[in-house]
């Protein structure tokens, strides 16, 4: 008897893990189990996005960035598709917004209405665009270390996401 109770007695934590941290996060199992398979088209459709190849005279690609960054992330049940691209530009970051307010609503963007009023965020269906300036500070963060080409003038990334 104390080998059956010592082989269940795992199972039970197991269990009673799972039951309180489902509890706490709001999360179910099925929300757990979600993942990203099945979201290669809809990350395709996202990294052909006109607004991600949309850029101010002068930007250029930023070197080590080429490709479009896309895929796919899952976090506690939430399944989000993305698409980025990051440029250098010798200008400004008001020349920088300027160019993407008139490429947006061109491509049938709207400011997107839940954004602060400095922000460049924009809304199409279910999908959402930000432009964001980057620093020394954040890409050493995200592990690019010093890059003058981006720091220097106005180097920014444009990110789409969607929720799938």
């Amino acid at each position: 008897m104390s080998l059956r109770t010592t082989r269940t007695r795992p199972v039970s934590l197991l269990l009673a893990t799972l039951l309180v941290t489902s509890a706490l996060t709001g999360c179910t199992l099925t929300d757990l189990a979600q993942d990203c398979e099945g979201t290669d088209a809809r990350v395709e459709e996202l990294a052909a996005l006109r607004i991600l190849d949309s850029r101010p005279d002068e930007a250029t690609v930023a070197r080590g960035f080429e490709e479009v960054d896309a895929g796919c992330w899952s976090d506690s049940g939430e399944v989000a598709v993305y698409a980025e691209r990051t440029y250098a530009f010798p200008g400004t970051r008001a020349d920088v917004a300027a160019h993407y307010r008139t490429a947006a609503r061109q491509d049938g963007w709207s400011p997107d209405p839940d954004a602060a009023p400095d922000d460049l965020s924009f809304v199409k269906k279910t999908m959402n665009v930000r432009i964001v300036f980057l620093t020394a500070e954040r890409l050493a963060e995200e592990g690019h270390g010093s890059r003058p080409d981006l720091s220097a003038g106005a180097g920014y990334s444009i990110h789409v996401d969607s929720y799938a």
